[in-house]
């Protein structure tokens, strides 16, 4: 499992020209799910999400975490995550999950993630086409990956 947690000042997911979800200063996160991901998976990200300290303390140091700094979640399942691109020029996929392992993991992640930060997330819709709208603070951006947890 995979993730890009971007921190920002605003972001937004739009479907069909209607915004489905928006938020203020937060974490904008992508999450790619492939064929060998479990709860575990999820569990362990959560935990680290939720323990992130990259928000400013009062001396402008990197010390808080998502819950203390009162910041918002948005969450936007992203299969392209998992793009093989070592051959040609068009990525294969063929390590993103199918959408009947995909979609109750995506649920699970969500629901484990809602539960550490103590508040409900803002999601995308799970194989929608979307468009992502944000100003990324900082910019501070980081990626995580459950298969390299060094």
């Amino acid at each position: 499992m995979r993730v890009v947690i971007q921190r920002v000042n605003e972001a937004s997911v739009t479907i069909g020209g209607v915004v489905k979800s928006a938020i203020g200063n937060g974490f904008m996160i992508l999450l790619g799910i492939e064929t060998e991901d479990s709860k575990e998976d999820a569990e362990w990200l959560c935990g680290k999400i939720a323990a992130l300290r990259v928000f400013a303390d009062e001396e402008w140091l990197m010390n808080k975490d998502i819950i203390s700094c009162g910041g918002e979640i948005l969450l936007v399942s992203q299969f392209t995550l998992h793009a093989q691109y070592k051959k040609g020029n068009r990525p294969s996929f063929i390590r993103a999950a199918r959408p009947e392992q995909a979609i109750p993991l995506y649920e699970y992640f969500i629901g484990n993630l809602s539960e550490k930060i103590g508040r409900p997330l803002a999601t995308g819709t799970f194989g929608a086409d979307m468009q992502v709208a944000l100003i990324n603070d900082g910019p501070v951006t980081i990626i995580m990956d459950s298969k390299h947890k060094e």
